[in-house]
């Protein structure tokens, strides 16, 4: 058996271990394992934090010697003010990153308020600096392993999504709510009773807990049926959120490896798993023969993914709607919201005003010459009048 690292080693009470002290720790181990003249396979899950251990990504505000939880709480406290004042002092000290970020997305921008207000030094500046080392490209800096491969076991959408239902099914047959039940009455029910829960940080974000809040809170206060389905609602909402984070990690590694741009990508292999009785000739021997082609470097016999880039396409760029007073990030956003029901309503509406203002505008254009002609000749019906009375 490979021994396995960094399994249950945090405090569910922590929220203040980020993916920088992940980076670290996981690092440490890396060149531990080197050292022994061993291999280090890195299994996930979280392909953000695979891309923060592999690329130098990672902005670091303080010295690893000081604690770090001084970095996380000025971060929490900025995300407590208001979305807008925060991306307006934003724009003020790094306009660049400002322009990159909608206001709406708290944590990115207190991040960059983080680093500017800790290091004195804008994250759009630590940023290019990244991107300008050797090997280094848009999405930031160079790999930091040589000689890296990535296995990226992949299968149909349809074949996952029945997967993932079945997954949460055979975890609550396995005892999930028992689990769930402990873990609120260890670390957050008092929490809840003094209204200080927080679902956005730590252990309390991840998937499978927050789903069952209602439930959790109501559990032997309310009627069988109403529990009944609280309990429902929450084992639907589990299994959708899963499916949307398996979608999202999917695009993660296609948008993030598969086309990553610049020298430092290493192939990435991928392996069909849709038919799970094909497990042998499908997956394990076409990744024994990869892993071992690259022990002993050689080639291996399977090729890599390769997917078509837009390289025109700018996932940063910066639009404002003033039809419908919104910020709009990326391109590909921006043509999907001009498209949007809401904007062609918006559109719509503005165009019936435009009208109505040119028509009003034509009306008050009259001459006064030919208003006083008009005056004397009258109005239709007072012409009619005086010529049946003339007759």
């Amino acid at each position: 058996m490979c021994q396995h690292h960094m399994i249950s080693f945090v405090d569910p009470l922590v929220t203040n271990y980020t993916v920088v002290d992940f980076r670290n720790k996981a690092t440490a181990l890396i060149e531990d394992i080197f050292a022994r003249d061993k291999i280090p396979i890195v299994v996930g899950g979280t392909n953000y934090y695979i891309e923060a251990l592999l690329w130098k990504v990672l902005v670091s505000t303080k010295p690893q010697e000081m604690d770090t939880e001084k970095v996380t709480d000025r971060k929490v406290e900025l995300e407590k003010e208001d979305g807008h004042a925060l991306h307006k002092r934003l724009s003020q000290v790094d306009p660049e990153m400002a322009a990159k970020l909608h206001p709406h997305d708290k944590r990115k921008v207190a991040r960059s308020l983080q680093v500017f207000e800790e290091t004195g030094i804008s994250h759009s500046e630590f940023l290019h600096r990244q991107h300008s080392e050797e090997g280094g490209g848009p999405l930031g800096g160079p790999l930091k392993f040589p000689n890296l491969c990535i296995l990226w076991l992949h299968a149909d959408q349809t074949v996952l999504d029945e997967r993932l239902d079945k997954r949460v099914d055979d975890m609550l047959a396995a005892g999930l709510l028992d689990e769930l039940r402990d873990f609120h009455r260890r670390y957050n029910q008092k929490k809840v009773a003094e209204n200080r829960q927080d679902y956005q940080h730590g252990i309390f974000q991840s998937i499978g807990f927050k789903e069952f809040h209602e439930y959790l809170v109501t559990e032997g206060k309310c009627t069988p049926e109403t529990s009944n389905q609280l309990l429902k609602k929450g084992i639907e909402s589990l299994k959708q959120v899963t499916k949307r984070y398996a979608r999202k990690q999917n695009r993660w590694v296609k948008n993030r490896f598969l086309n990553r741009p610049g020298p430092s990508v290493p192939p990435v292999y991928g392996l069909e798993v849709s038919d799970v009785s094909k497990w042998e000739e499908s997956v394990l021997e076409p990744a024994l023969e990869i892993v071992q082609s690259f022990i002993q470097g050689h080639k291996p016999l399977a090729a890599p993914v390769k997917m078509p880039c837009n390289e025109m396409e700018n996932k940063r760029s910066y639009h404002m709607c003033d039809l419908c007073d919104r910020i709009i990030i990326g391109d590909r956003e921006w043509a999907a919201h001009i498209k949007s029901k809401s904007h062609l309503h918006q559109l719509k509406k503005r165009r019936r005003l435009d009208s109505d203002a040119v028509t009003a505008i034509e009306n008050q254009s009259i001459s006064p010459d030919c208003d006083k002609e008009l005056k004397e000749k009258g109005s239709p019906e007072q012409n009619e009048k005086e010529l049946k009375s003339s007759v």
